[in-house]
């Protein structure tokens, strides 16, 4: 499948451009770009759109032959976000906006003529999960092969876990292996959205239903890998 991939905001600068004090280097469409290739996906960057309606929709007319459209950052609810009123003024219908998931709540999945549209929320860490749990299966089911690698498996915790909240959250965590082979999983320090140093730390997620309890160490958690 073609992916395009489409990155938003005027607060982003390509790597190795200056960038201003109010500027970040942009980084999501290269770990996308690396998820959808190793899924078996065809990327393709259609570089950074700024926060008008004008660049947006010309971005987005040159991703006509892509079977999925990839919006990365402008769609929440903010002033400047306008990912969603110019994908619906190009004719998108428009199947679910936000979902209750952490990290990621901002998603738009639609779709435009024969196109799939997924829109990611900006920061780094949830672009990339929703892309491993979202975008990748969706890739390999249009290459008709299983999602067998996307299973979910049951281990043990190597620390507690304090209760969830409201919305399912996909912990970032790190696989120990002991000397007689056993496995267990262990969260990260942070689970901070904007950090991309803690996803580069895990090899896990960790997937907490929503208003689950306390585990202790030795529970089994159900979990996701990030490899595949």
């Amino acid at each position: 499948p073609r992916v395009a991939l489409l990155a938003t905001g005027d607060e982003l600068v390509l790597p190795g451009a200056p960038a201003s004090p109010d500027q970040i280097v942009c980084s999501n469409p290269f770990g996308i770009s690396a998820l959808v290739t190793q899924a078996g996906g065809d990327p393709t960057f259609l570089g950074i759109a700024r926060d008008t309606r004008d660049d947006i929709a010309a971005k987005l007319s040159q991703a006509q032959t892509a079977d999925i459209v990839v919006t990365i950052g402008g769609a929440s609810v903010g002033d400047h976000d306008l990912v969603i009123p110019v994908l619906k003024d190009m004719g998108m219908q428009l199947d679910f906006w936000r979902i209750a998931m952490r990290p990621g709540m901002p998603f738009i999945f639609g779709q435009l003529g024969q196109q799939i549209v997924i829109g990611l929320p900006g920061n780094p860490v949830s672009s990339m999960i929703c892309s491993r749990i979202f975008l990748v299966p969706l890739i390999r089911r249009m290459l008709g092969l299983e999602d067998t690698d996307f299973a979910v498996e049951q281990l043990p915790l190597a620390a507690p876990l304090e209760a969830n909240g409201i919305r399912q959250h996909y912990m970032r965590a790190t696989l120990e292996i002991a000397p007689d082979g056993t496995r267990r999983v262990s969260p990260v320090g942070s689970q901070d959205s904007s950090l991309l140093a803690a996803l580069a730390e895990a090899s896990l997620l960790i997937v907490r239903p929503p208003e689950a309890g306390p585990e202790p160490v030795g529970a089994t958690v159900p979990v996701i890998h990030l490899d595949f």
